[in-house]
């Protein structure tokens, strides 16, 4: 293991030396994602390119010093967290666009590209990219490969694994390699899907082949209302089994609805019970059917009231709320701990009860707002942090919530991926010999355990003392590895 001031001269001699932080003070803002659980890295490094990734990556590979990629730090399950210490690899130097290909619908970017700023590069081509979390605005394109992002509209158009035909990537042995490329079938093992969604485990991402669509010819924004979740949900599985498949259906609590509109001013009605956002896009004809069997199905579940966005700044706003309706919650309590689990849309009022009921068990308000359409609920618990012992039920309500949408036959993670968050859940839903299986892989990529450690997958030695060993770090100062 090298002296800190070892570590970061072999750093500055493959970067340089601004672009590689150790102070105290600089690392804060680098020991945590937007998961509740920190960590402090020993160092932070920038490096432009995969030439650079890959120095970087071998010579921690030497020092046996842990590696932590990290795109923008937006995660919700502690991807980006280094809970082992060691060595952050961040990508915010690489976001050049290096290519815009609109005959052939593709983009080629760097991994450092804000999410939204590749649709507005090739807005001017009538094309966008389809994956849209939440924090597109800040979110970059290599977290989303990472952890394999979805996003309100990727109901009817799939996640980031349906958009990226190829990568160049620095595996965590230290090679620079291609998965992939430039057309949507390669022959041979599909290393470029294995890769994607595997949360930093196998290697960073330092280009990425994006594939784009055109941009619909109609889009329609309806916003229904009703007085209960339960009657939002059922009108959720009504407009599937009438046939379509809206580009989004999003769900929004009570609480959700009043945080939102106090800090967004969207329009939202606060005293819903529930609302339920549709958007249908296609061919003028086939959108105006569709919203009117939209608006029948919804009317048929109890809908209160149905509102049809009348223009692009009217929708623009309506989903403003959406998207920004989880920063809103702070109005009401300091803390959220945000969930990600995946039921069948049968089950939704079934889980969505329990999830109430989990509430109310453990005293901590919930807010529920979610991609109805695929069933993937995020219910965030609301509390404070600083009041002893917060933090370690907060923890243990949402492991009964995650219990709960396994039991109804669904999935842990819909979009944020497992990270360290929930990677000792693995087994409710694998055997021994699939996470052994899984494992497996690791090695091919040349990760012998150091490579983002302790997420994903069941964790072994240190990966279950992060708040000891943080505490300790604290106590024994700025130099000292612990």
């Amino acid at each position: 293991m090298p002296t800190r001031r070892e570590l970061v001269a072999g750093l500055a001699a493959i970067v340089g030396e601004k672009n590689v932080l150790w102070r105290p003070e600089d690392l804060i803002v680098y020991e945590f994602d937007g998961t509740v659980e920190t960590q402090r890295p020993h160092a932070v490094v920038f490096p432009d390119g995969a030439g650079e990734v890959a120095s970087v990556v071998r010579l921690c590979n030497q020092w046996k010093m842990p590696v932590t990629p990290r795109g923008a730090g937006t995660g919700l399950s502690g991807g980006s967290v280094p809970h082992r210490r060691g060595v952050v690899v961040a990508t915010a130097r690489m976001r050049r666009i290096l290519e815009i290909d609109p005959v052939n619908r593709i983009a080629v970017v760097e991994p450092g590209v804000p999410n939204i700023q590749l649709s507005e590069a090739v807005a001017q081509h009538g094309l966008f990219y389809a994956p849209d979390p939440s924090s597109q605005k800040a979110c970059t394109i290599g977290g989303n490969v990472a952890e394999n992002a979805g996003g309100p509209h990727c109901l009817a158009l799939g996640v980031t694994t349906n958009h990226v035909l190829g990568m160049e990537v620095v595996t965590a042995g230290g090679e620079v390699v291609w998965l992939g490329g430039r057309v949507a079938e390669t022959p041979g093992y599909d290393l470029r899907g294995a890769f994607i969604g595997s949360e930093g485990t196998l290697g960073i991402v330092t280009k990425v082949v994006a594939r784009l669509m055109p941009m619909p010819e109609t889009v329609a924004t309806l916003l229904a209302i009703f007085e209960t979740v339960e009657e939002a949900s059922l009108a959720v599985s009504s407009i599937i089994a009438a046939g379509m498949i809206p580009a989004a259906m999003e769900m929004m609590d009570r609480l959700t609805l009043q945080a939102a509109e106090a800090g967004l001013q969207c329009g939202y009605p606060p005293d819903a019970g529930a609302v339920l956002l549709v958007e249908l896009d296609g061919i003028a004809e086939e959108v105006e059917s569709q919203v009117a069997r939209a608006r029948a199905e919804c009317l048929e579940h109890g809908a209160t009231e149905i509102r049809l966005a009348i223009d692009a700044e009217e929708r623009e706003l309506l989903w403003k709320g959406r998207k920004g309706a989880i920063g809103s919650l702070g109005r009401i309590m300091p803390n959220y701990y945000i969930l990600d689990g995946v039921v069948p849309r049968s089950k939704l009022v079934e889980v969505m009860a329990k999830v109430n009921a989990i509430s109310a068990r453990y005293d901590l308000p919930v807010a529920n707002v979610f991609h109805a359409g695929d069933g993937n609920l995020h219910p965030l618990l609301l509390f404070d942090d600083r009041v002893p012992g917060a933090h370690a039920k907060v923890l243990e309500a949402g492991a009964a919530m995650m219990r709960a949408c396994i039991d109804a036959g669904g999935a842990l993670s819909g979009e944020h991926g497992i990270g360290f968050e929930k990677q000792q859940f693995m087994p409710w839903l694998y055997s021994e010999a699939d996470l052994e299986n899984m494992a497996r892989l690791r090695p091919v990529f040349g990760n012998q355990g150091d490579f983002n450690p302790c997420k994903l997958l069941p964790g072994g030695t240190g990966c279950g003392e992060m708040a000891q060993q943080a505490s300790a770090v604290r106590a024994a100062g700025p130099d000292a590895y612990v």
